[in-house]
This record gives structure tokens, C-alpha cells and sequence, in this order.
């Protein structure tokens, strides 16, 4: 006889979360955080699904766009920067 070979489940299709979901996931962290204070991006995505990781750069797409309008702040080593521009870790949160 031989052994039988695993068979896996299909994946399951996730619909990712909309560029509005992810913007209120940001704006709540800036409130909750409050002036002064900063977010990495990814603690958004931790929010949004389990397997975070593909949602960082739609995450810092709709945060690049919070940021030209003036809804957040982006900094990188405690300076302001162009979230679309930056490379590396950065922060965000509510304007001063």
C-alpha cells in the first residue's frame, strides 16, 4: 500500500480592506496616540488582518495621502518626511 498524499484546502480569496477602511484604522491611532505622539504604520495593518505584511504599502499609500492633506504627520528619525519618498521605518501621527 502506499501512503495516501495530502491534499490541501483551497486558499481562501481575502478581500483586502478599502482605502477608506485603512484611513479610519490610521485617523484612530493618530486620536488615540494624541499630539505629540507617533504610530508606526504597521500597528494599521495589525488592525486590519492577521497576514499584515502585504497591507503595508497600501497602508503607506492611503498615509502618504493623509499626509498631503494635512491629516497626518510622517517622520523618519524624528524629522518630517515624504512618506512616498521615504525608504525605512517611519511614523506617523496627528498634525501639531
Amino acid at each position: 500500500m502506499s501512503a495516501a498524499t495530502p491534499t490541501r484546502a483551497p486558499a481562501r480569496a481575502v478581500t483586502p480592506p478599502s482605502d477608506s477602511a485603512i484611513a479610519a484604522v490610521l485617523g484612530a491611532l493618530a486620536a488615540a496616540r494624541g499630539a505629540g505622539r507617533s504610530f508606526c504604520p504597521s500597528e494599521a495593518a495589525r488592525r486590519l488582518a492577521a497576514d499584515w505584511r502585504p497591507l503595508m504599502p497600501a497602508v503607506r499609500r492611503v498615509a502618504a495621502g493623509m499626509v498631503a492633506e494635512g491629516a497626518l504627520v510622517a517622520t523618519q528619525r524624528g524629522r518630517p518626511v515624504d512618506p512616498t519618498r521615504a525608504r525605512g521605518p517611519i511614523r506617523l501621527g496627528p498634525p501639531a
